[in-house]
């Protein structure tokens, strides 16, 4: 983003809060929130859908569904905020680092930040 002598910005729009609500965990409602929020990773999200489904069918249990519902649900907490993803991608980055102190904080970054979303979605 590139700052203007007038005070104004240009490039991508910043987001101080969510750029979505938090969508229930339906398959329509994440369905469409990962289109909105990151549209990159819809294939992998129908590629686990189905996956989930099937084994869903083969276990006779709807466990791996309710698993889907919640990692996605997870991924659209932290997708949605702006921030906060930006803080996961840094810290997903910095785990290829040589140094085991700069991955080490990167494992505790990311996993916070998961840890937090999951608690959103579960509403606590």
């Amino acid at each position: 983003m590139r700052i203007a002598s007038d005070g104004t910005t240009s490039g991508q729009p910043q987001h101080d809060g969510p750029i979505i609500p938090m969508p229930e965990l339906t398959l329509p409602a994440l369905r469409q929130a990962i289109a909105t929020v990151v549209p990159s990773r819809l294939p992998e999200f129908f590629e686990e859908m189905e996956r989930a489904f099937v084994q869903a069918g083969d276990d006779g249990s709807v466990v791996p569904i309710r698993m889907f519902y919640e990692r996605w649900g997870a991924v659209v907490a932290i997708e949605r905020n702006p921030a906060t993803a930006q803080r996961l991608h840094a810290a997903e980055h910095a785990l290829d680092s040589e140094d085991p102190d700069v991955r080490a904080r990167a494992i505790r970054e990311a996993g916070d930040i998961v840890r937090s979303a999951h608690r959103e979605i579960a509403g606590g």
